[in-house]
């Protein structure tokens, strides 16, 4: 039985959870408790897979960079994830399917499937904390520039409009670049037809990106310090581009400079595609030089700051999804960071950890859960009868569906969806048909790109075709 509504008080709560037959998590209806839950679980049994599937309600692809196709179990064909929620006292429900045999993908939100992935971008408010982290800091550009835009399209809607037509005319351009240097022609008109609307999208872009972190910057040095970081932390926008008036004009400027480059090279020089997230530790590049543990703090206060944008965006404490994030922390930093994360209002809490006494002593009033091959079941009882607390502290049989509406059942006539093609040739099309927004490896267009990417948004408007995966 779901809990009554109107008690999230000011944060998002998920209600109930049902999965099937994503990755090894079979059959899993979940009523997590107001407060969260803690799972335990041994490496390879399924914890980061819950979380995982909790997170497909907020992006609609896989947070580890999987293909849909890759994340349906073994030997199944479909997999479903739907949700009841509440978001600062209004309940919802949404739902997700994909079909690996004709490769669809159907979402549903409060019983209406929308037409278009990005509809329903952001369905469950959530943040998630991973030990994969530590890339925003260490990896390449691509990885920062995936971050903002996370966080941003899910918070502004003219920001995820403006990227998805950004990467679309990027995608194109890049291909008239290809055209002509193959023919040999040389001609450059067919890929300068596409800079007017590189400049307005990417002047959007570069704006918004710039806003962001000049709001952030104080408060992400605040929380390194409050971490334990002794050196100053620092948060800049790194960009090629320095306009003095129109960024819009700025871009028209640039792009027209660097065509003899680009089309040597057929890909496309200039661009927030091309811009960084830049993080220092005193006079040091993170990147380059902060230490393992810098890097670590750095990645969760970035984390902390995508929390409180979700937070002021929505009006609500996103739900937090927790792997394992203290791993390599130590119990003073960790339960500051935990504390940092309280400030304003903890969110309902997902904590998965492969042991015990890896949980924090902040989240021990959890209720606490084991995972065993991809079965949940309350701590203490055995993995082959798993049952789940209700609200009121009973039991409840996980083969019983948790109320979760709007079902996503497949319809294999479907034609809705987010295009991603973006006029891409055809082997990048099958490149892409499987991959969702915020791809953040061949949707970003790194230093080191061929220029065959970039695309992942494209033409999410309705113009070209539609995305069936």
């Amino acid at each position: 039985m779901a809990r009554p509504a109107g008690t999230s008080d000011g944060r998002v709560e998920l209600r109930t959870l049902t999965v099937r037959d994503f990755r090894n998590l079979r059959q899993l209806d979940l009523v997590p408790p107001p407060e969260g839950l803690a799972v335990v679980g041994e490496n390879g049994h399924g914890k980061t897979n819950l979380l995982e599937a909790i997170y497909y309600l907020q992006l609609f692809r896989s947070a580890r960079g999987a293909r849909d196709q890759d994340v349906v179990r073994f030997g199944e064909r479909v997999f479903r994830v739907a949700a009841t929620l509440e978001v600062a006292g209004r309940s919802s429900a949404v739902s997700i399917a994909f079909d690996r045999q004709v490769k669809r993908k159907k979402v549903v939100v409060d019983g209406v499937e929308v037409p278009r992935l990005s509809d329903a971008l952001g369905a469950l408010p959530s943040v998630l904390f991973s030990p994969r982290d530590v890339e925003m800091v260490n990896g390449a550009p691509a990885e920062r520039r995936r971050f903002l835009d996370v966080v941003l399209a899910v918070t502004s809607r003219r920001y995820l409009a403006s990227l998805q037509l950004y990467r679309a005319s990027l995608a194109r351009r890049n291909a008239a670049l290809r055209d002509a240097t193959r023919t040999g022609h040389g001609d450059i008109r067919a890929a300068a037809a596409w800079e007017p609307a590189l400049a307005r999208h990417g002047a959007v872009l570069w704006t918004e990106r710039l806003a962001w972190v000049e709001q952030w910057a104080s408060e992400y040095a605040r929380l390194c310090a409050a971490i334990g970081e002794r050196a100053p932390s620092s948060l800049r926008y790194s960009s090629q581009l320095t306009p003095a008036g129109s960024v819009e004009e700025a871009l028209l400027v640039a792009l027209e400079a660097r065509r003899p480059l680009d089309l040597r090279r057929g890909l496309t020089h200039a661009g927030p595609h091309r811009d960084d997230l830049e993080l220092r530790l005193g006079e040091r590049d993170l990147r380059l030089f902060g230490s393992a543990g810098q890097q670590r703090t750095a990645a969760l206060a970035l984390r902390a700051l995508e929390a409180r944008t979700l937070r002021a965006a929505v009006g609500a404490s996103p739900l937090l999804l927790l792997d394992d994030p203290f791993a390599e922390l130590d119990a003073r930093r960790a339960a500051r960071i935990l504390a940092l994360l309280a400030d304003g209002g903890l969110g309902q809490t997902v904590l998965a950890v492969p042991r015990a006494d890896d949980i924090p002593p902040a989240l021990t009033r959890l209720a606490r859960f084991e995972i065993t091959d991809g079965i949940l079941h309350a701590a203490g009882e055995p993995a082959g009868g798993p049952q789940e607390r209700d609200e009121k502290g009973g039991r409840r049989e996980q083969g019983r569906p948790a109320d979760a509406s709007g079902g996503p059942d497949v319809d294999d006539d479907d034609d809705h969806g987010v295009d991603i093609a973006g006029g891409q040739d055809e082997e990048d099309v099958a490149a892409a048909r499987d991959d969702a927004p915020f791809s953040g490896g061949s949707a970003d267009v790194d230093h080191d790109s061929d220029g065959r990417s970039g695309a992942s948004w494209a033409a999410a408007d309705g113009s070209g075709g539609s995305l069936n995966s």
